[in-house]
């Protein structure tokens, strides 16, 4: 049975996607339920000529439930979250919602933003900049979250860089802020954060949702010491990219292989498509795209997949991401191709591998990290 949210007489089906095998999966929490209920009992009408925004929906249930109002822009850093609005709205028979990324001009004149607290407070105080600088004085925003998840340090936040902020009782764990924009906080947007790996000579820049955008991961800083160099690789995936390092470097040392860089985030993309500019003699030679792993990826079009596979979905940790991308990557590779993982030991990758490809070994490791290579 699909998961159905009933509220004020209403009820709609709302599942996560990518639907995986045998689950389904509720789209929404105590979070969405309680902002819902909140704007739905305010008593002012909403003016179908003026937009409402909603950012960081996460399956899409805010944006379903208010695509009756019209003129409703879905503002997101998350490919997986876009395509699951897109189909849940097909689901229900709802009207369309706008889609957009966090790097795309924000419509005029909003009467209501709505916002799920994004776990990154990076990418949170990004957003808050752009708010102020977008937002009339009549707007109302509300945000919501578990109410473990709202600290002092985030009412802050909105005070420092949007406006006047309170906060609500928590009601089934769930709490929201209230916020009256301020025009006289507005003031340029944050710089993406720039540093560099000297001692692979790389520059990267680093929009504000990027994994580890702060500096280089010891995971990726191990994995670009075992990128394989070979003549004959023509195609080279990145899969799950983040700011493109190991893309980049895959390139540099493999002048001849088109490299393809895949993350889920908007954000991500643009950083890396940047970086291969900043980095690379040819930066033709490196696309970057937003997608779900792999899918509708060409069969057998990958010599090689490089892959450093997060272990969380928002704020849910899990392994089946990182299982799904394995599977895309089987499908994807030419025989004899590699698949090149790298994980944290006790996440156990070798064993699922070996149940998909058979052959697998281990080509380095230390203390914290193991980097497997399975055949196909």
């Amino acid at each position: 049975m699909k998961p159905e949210l009933t509220l004020h007489g209403r009820t709609l089906t709302l599942q996560r996607y990518p639907v995986r095998q045998n689950e389904t999966l509720q789209a929404w929490d105590a979070a969405d339920e309680y902002l819902i209920n909140t704007v739905e009992a305010a008593p002012q009408d909403l003016d179908p000529a003026r937009p409402i925004l909603i950012l960081n929906d996460g399956f899409g249930a805010l944006s379903c439930w208010f695509a009756q109002h019209g003129n409703v822009t879905l503002v997101t850093d998350s490919f997986i979250a876009k395509q699951a609005c897109l189909a849940n709205l097909q689901d229900n028979a709802l009207p369309a919602v706008n889609v957009i990324d966090d790097l795309s001009a924000l419509p005029s004149n909003p009467q209501l933003v709505l916002i799920k607290l994004p776990k990154n407070n990076r990418l949170l105080t990004w957003q808050l900049h752009r708010l102020c600088q977008a937002l009339p004085a009549d707007c109302t925003v509300i945000a919501a979250a578990k109410a473990k998840d709202i600290h002092s340090s985030t009412l802050k936040l909105f005070e420092k860089h949007l406006g006047e902020t309170k906060t609500s009782l928590a009601v089934k764990k769930a709490r929201l802020i209230f916020c009256q924009p301020n025009a006289d906080l507005a003031k340029p947007l944050p710089e993406p954060l720039q540093w560099t790996v000297p001692e692979h000579g790389i520059s990267l820049l680093n929009h504000a949702n990027v994994f580890s955008g702060e500096s280089l991961d010891i995971g990726a800083r191990l994995l670009l010491e075992h990128i394989p160099v070979r003549p004959d690789l023509q195609d080279i995936i990145d899969l799950g990219c983040g700011n493109g390092v190991i893309g980049i470097k895959a390139a540099q040392l493999n002048p001849q292989a088109n490299v393809l860089c895949v993350d889920e985030s908007f954000m991500a993309v643009a950083s890396c498509l940047q970086n291969a500019c900043a980095n690379l003699a040819n930066p033709a030679q490196l696309r970057a795209v937003a997608n779900n792993c792999l899918d509708d990826m060409p069969a057998h079009s990958a010599d090689l997949v490089l892959c450093n596979p997060p272990f969380h979905q928002q704020n849910t940790i899990t392994d089946h991401i990182a299982w799904q991308m394995f599977c895309d990557a089987k499908q994807t590779l030419r025989p004899k191709g590699q698949l090149v993982v790298i994980g944290n030991r006790h996440l156990g990758y070798g064993e699922k591998l070996k149940r998909l490809f058979g052959n697998v070994t281990v080509i380095a490791q230390n203390n914290k990290f193991v980097i497997y290579q399975a055949d196909k």
